[in-house]
């Protein structure tokens, strides 16, 4: 089982629509108080994107057809914990559209579930391509910007029992999947996300020793088995050489997969989000440079090609001449153990854009705590320093937070927490925090 506990923040009933709200505005005076108003507003540009963020898997539930939910329920599983009902947004997307909205937010960011839209190779469900297409239009309806993410890291089942992102088809497959969504919903979509965290397992065997991911190869031998094949390729249980011959396949998904966007609707702008740790070199022989060759360059120079480069950042590196450090002993800690380090933002967004010299779009940034009181101050400290790296020239299109609700974190399970948002776990009622009141306080003034 991968000890993914060693990296840190590495990235269902019915809900009473009145009562969440409510929640909201109890909520806005405590955590107005504790923005430090600087004595300028920094305002941000006319058009930012203001949003928060969720993926398919980890708030709808019941996702059994892909490949995640089948690696949850073997033996053995590098999964703490299924993610059986989620947050139940399969059903209660729309309550969490308003939420966002009376937020004073004007953009979501949500993943279409491959697996539900394509469960049985081309054999596509129009059932599902409309139950998105009404999330994308419940988002037109109340103010708010859909930006869709393609593939939020699960496949169907029948694409990891074909290999996964190891198969030479596999970018074919996705451009198809592509093609249907786009040929379905593309007019109503603001920005589509192709891939989230392409590279992401390169970014985790940098950080994590060999050892870390455990059984891996018993965890795809057992879901092969459970399900009829030979060779099952997912997310999280793919062997290093498996990792190597992954990404360049990703790349050539990610491009047919924009080419097949692009030729439904041309002006949809169209990029890719990375997993980018703010990396700072520590002492004369630091790998900074190594790690970031092997980590994010090849991805950053393809989305040269792109119309923006998604940024996913929860933390900084201090990279020596080992590789990565920890946290300094005196450093500010998130309940999990994390270093709270809000310019870590500003320093991914600004060498994103030096490297690819597209528009940064922020498209998860957060903090892992139970103590939201973190969050609440995280937030406005690392939007001053990405105002600050834009009034120096970094071009950033928005900012999407991660998450709207505490939701399924992966191998993780329930226990980490991230939501603006918390859920109850049996009545799926969703309590905004007080830092949700912080971020809505930036937003409707566009100013920090």
């Amino acid at each position: 089982m991968p000890k993914f506990s060693d990296l840190s923040n590495a990235g269902r009933r019915v809900v009473l629509k009145a009562g969440a709200l409510a929640s909201i505005a109890a909520a806005a005076p405590v955590a107005a108080q504790r923005i430090a108003r600087p004595s300028k507003a920094k305002t941000f540009p006319a058009g930012f994107l203001w949003g928060a963020a969720t993926a398919a898997h980890q708030v709808e539930g019941n996702n059994v057809n892909s490949d995640v939910w089948a690696i949850e329920h073997v033996k053995p599983s590098p999964f703490a914990e299924s993610s059986g009902d989620a947050c139940d947004s399969f059903h209660r997307w729309p309550l969490d559209l308003d939420i966002v909205r009376s937020l004073g937010l004007n953009s979501y960011r949500f993943s279409l579930e491959w697996a539900r839209i394509e469960p049985a190779e081309n054999e596509f469900s129009l059932a599902m391509l409309d139950h998105y297409k009404a999330m994308i239009d419940g988002c037109r309806a109340r103010g708010l910007k859909p930006v869709v993410t393609l593939n939020h890291f699960t496949c169907p089942r029948w694409f990891a029992l074909k290999g996964g992102w190891t198969n030479a088809d596999a970018p074919l497959l996705f451009a198809r999947f592509a093609d249907r969504v786009a040929r379905h919903m593309a007019a109503g979509i603001h920005a589509v996300v192709t891939l989230n965290e392409p590279n992401l397992m390169p970014l985790l065997r940098w950080k994590l020793p060999p050892q870390a991911f455990g059984d891996a190869d018993a965890v795809r031998a057992a879901a092969a088995k459970a399900y009829g094949g030979t060779n099952f390729v997912a997310m999280f249980v793919e062997s290093p050489a498996q990792t190597k011959v992954i990404q360049p396949i990703l790349m050539k998904a990610h491009t047919a997969a924009k080419a097949a966007i692009k030729a439904v609707r041309r002006d949809l702008p169209v990029g890719v989000s990375l997993a980018i740790e703010d990396d700072q070199p520590a002492g004369p022989s630091s790998r900074r440079d190594e790690k970031r060759a092997y980590c994010y360059d090849d991805w950053l120079s393809l989305a040269q090609h792109d119309d923006f480069v998604g940024v996913q950042n929860y933390e900084r590196q201090r990279v020596g001449d080992k590789g990565d450090l920890p946290p300094p002993a005196d450093a500010p800690k998130s309940t999990r153990g994390t270093e709270i380090y809000p310019a870590s933002l500003a320093g991914a967004a600004r060498y994103a854009w030096e490297r690819a010299r597209v528009p940064v779009l922020v498209t998860e940034h957060g903090i892992g705590t139970d103590d939201d009181r973190q969050r609440a101050a995280f937030i406005p400290a690392a939007l001053a320093d990405l105002k600050a790296a834009m009034a120096a020239g970094v071009p950033v299109l928005g900012y999407i937070h991660w998450s709207l609700l505490d939701n399924f974190e992966w191998v993780f399970g329930y226990g980490p927490k991230f939501g603006l948002c918390s859920v109850d776990r049996t009545t799926f009622r969703r309590t905004p925090k007080p830092s949700a009141a912080v971020l809505a306080t930036i937003a409707r003034g566009n100013a920090v």
